[in-house]
């Protein structure tokens, strides 16, 4: 079993919190898939699931097959946290910023710079960075922060000197 993340468009498909539950509660256990973990963009354009399935192939069937816009499906590594804790969803998020990473990086140069300027996160103690799912292939990374506004969420990056490709307000 492995961890994937899958990136759906759902324009003119769900437009209030009440439609987005009832989308996501078709896609729980799903085909032998377990849904660890689920955010969506503020506006409900854009979901981001996070699956723990067999294989990508059959996880993106299964989730085309209930309807869902399937824009991506990677395999991913969990960087932060324990995955159970994640599965306990505890944790408040409501900013998700997206990194194309470069395409020379690997993932242990990745993982040593992250736990080498993840310190500096301190320097703005108004932002909570939670956790970060990173592209089996080093593609790109999402990271989720709890936060008062986005420009806090720029000031935590730069803090830590990583990037921003995109910035996604999520709903909860």
């Amino acid at each position: 079993m492995g961890l994937y993340l899958v990136e759906a468009n759902l324009s003119g498909e769900v437009n209030d919190k009440a439609s987005f539950e009832e989308k996501v509660s078709q896609l729980v256990n799903n085909g032998g898939n377990e849904l660890i973990e689920v955010q969506v963009a503020k506006d409900f354009s854009r979901a981001f699931f996070i699956f723990e399935a067999d294989n990508s192939e059959a996880l993106e069937a299964s989730i085309k097959n209930q309807g869902v816009n399937v824009e991506l499906v990677k395999e991913v590594r969990l960087v932060g946290k324990d995955l159970d804790e994640v599965k306990k969803q505890s944790d408040k998020v409501n900013y998700l910023v997206q990194w194309n990473l470069p395409e020379d990086l690997t993932m242990d140069a990745y993982l040593a710079r992250k736990k080498k300027n993840s310190v500096h996160y301190a320097e703005v103690p108004e932002v909570s960075f939670e956790r970060t799912y990173v592209c089996e292939d080093m593609s790109k990374c999402l990271c989720f922060y709890d936060a008062p506004d986005e420009d806090a969420v720029k000031r935590a990056r730069e803090a830590v000197q990583t990037p921003i490709s995109s910035i996604t307000e999520i709903n909860n």
